[in-house]
């Protein structure tokens, strides 16, 4: 199934024009910088496993931070009232 969805990909690039191209080429290149990032971090974190050095990898704490809603204040800029109040 894979290699005939590769071939089908491979029959529409001879459609595409040279913008299309090129834009097709930096997609690829942005997809395999990805991977090979992620690639990269996994061996590493593997590798560290490994050798004992950590028992554990946890997850980043900033993918589990929710983000803050703004809120609407009445009144003059808080800006505005910490120049006065240092004046």
């Amino acid at each position: 199934m894979v290699q005939l969805q590769f071939q089908e990909i491979l029959s529409q690039l001879n459609q595409m024009d040279v913008e299309e191209l090129h834009q097709l080429n930096q997609a690829i290149q942005k997809c395999l910088a990805t991977k090979q990032k992620t690639t990269n971090q996994t061996a590493f974190h593997q590798a560290l496993l490994n050798s004992g050095l950590v028992k554990q990898i946890k997850r980043p704490s900033h993918l589990t931070v929710n983000p803050q809603q703004l809120i609407q204040v009445e009144g003059k800029p808080i800006s505005e009232t910490i120049v006065e109040e240092r004046c």
